[in-house]
């Protein structure tokens, strides 16, 4: 990607020291962009010194670290909120008051500062926990979707409402990316842990899932927020994002042994048993993720943003299990 026009251009990425943020910030100054992680701790990334920020929140105060800035990457947000089975509405209030509320204030902040453009990393979430087999979520407006069933995919949606109408409002340029699940060297998580019981050996009883599953190599996300930078089709725009290939569970287990030099082993449990245990034992949105479909179309990402995924999940996927890929692993 040629990135001469916009060389002056300082770029401020939001929550700088997580793992998508450090990923960002160390491809932007690969590319010699100056670059402005903003975080609430940490000293630098990518060798690049830390701006500390405040809590991200409704009443945050952006002026001091978004002075001279060109474009905000906004890719802090809250993704866990400690609290009872039984307290949605204290979940709601959390997420809404950093991942609403507080983008719609970072917005209206840049906005009025002379930020250009703010490109936010909102989930797939925002079109729910799954989509019917073959018929994936697409970016388009249509009557059902969005549909977010969680406080954190419903917050997403009101930050990206609020986006929208700070834009109408002041001229920002916005650009909303909805990714799958991400993964890559150093991924935590549910995607570590498969990794992991994958790599020891030990069975998994998926054999007879026959879903679809999309998923984004970190490689690839970053590639489309680089471009989402730059391209003058971007404003306005809601892109999804994907490796352009969309997996089964057993499939996925099936790739992640190949990249590792490991035996697959799976065998076979009724789809429907394993449903029902994880519902008993209180663990129905886990089992979702590895029995249902959730698909996304990137057909419009490639289109108007001439964007290809520029990694093959076989390469992502050595890469995230190499002995450099791995977090600490006993």
């Amino acid at each position: 990607m040629d990135m001469s026009d916009h060389c002056n251009h300082s770029i401020a990425v939001t929550g700088a020291t997580g793992w998508i943020g450090a990923a960002l910030v160390a491809a932007l100054a690969e590319h010699g962009r100056p670059v402005r992680p903003l975080a609430r701790s940490g000293m630098s990334v990518a060798g690049v010194p830390v701006t500390l920020i405040e809590d991200i929140g409704p009443q945050t105060r952006w002026e001091a670290v978004l002075r001279g800035v060109d474009t905000v990457v906004h890719a802090a947000a809250r993704v866990h909120v400690p609290v009872s089975r039984n307290a949605e509405g204290e979940a709601r209030a959390a997420f809404d008051r950093v991942n609403a509320d507080g983008s719609a204030r970072l917005a209206a902040e840049a906005a009025r500062l002379g930020v250009r453009r703010l490109v936010y990393l909102s989930s797939v979430k925002v079109h729910g926990e799954s989509t019917p087999r073959d018929a994936p979520a697409r970016a388009d407006p249509a009557p059902s979707l969005p549909m977010p069933d969680d406080p954190y995919g419903r917050s997403k949606w009101r930050a990206e409402r609020a986006l929208a109408d700070v834009a109408t409002r002041t001229g920002l340029e916005v650009v909303v990316i909805r990714p799958p699940l991400v993964y890559g060297p150093g991924v935590g998580a549910n995607f570590q842990r498969l990794v992991r019981w994958v790599e020891r050996g030990r069975p998994l009883p998926l054999a007879r899932v026959d879903n679809r599953r999309s998923l984004v190599a970190l490689d690839n996300l970053v590639d489309l927020i680089l471009r989402c930078i730059d391209h003058p089709a971007a404003p306005g725009g809601t892109f999804l994002v994907s490796d352009g290939e969309d997996v089964s569970t057993p499939e996925l287990v099936r790739r992640i042994a190949r990249a590792a030099g490991v035996p697959a082993r799976l065998w076979p449990v009724p789809v429907g048993m394993l449903s029902g245990a994880a519902r008993l034992f209180g663990r129905a949105d886990q089992a979702a993720r590895l029995l249902e479909n959730l698909q996304v179309d990137i057909s419009a990402t490639r289109e108007r943003l001439g964007w290809h995924p520029v990694v093959s999940m076989a390469t992502a996927l050595e890469a995230t299990v190499s002995p450099r890929g791995r977090m600490d692993r006993p």
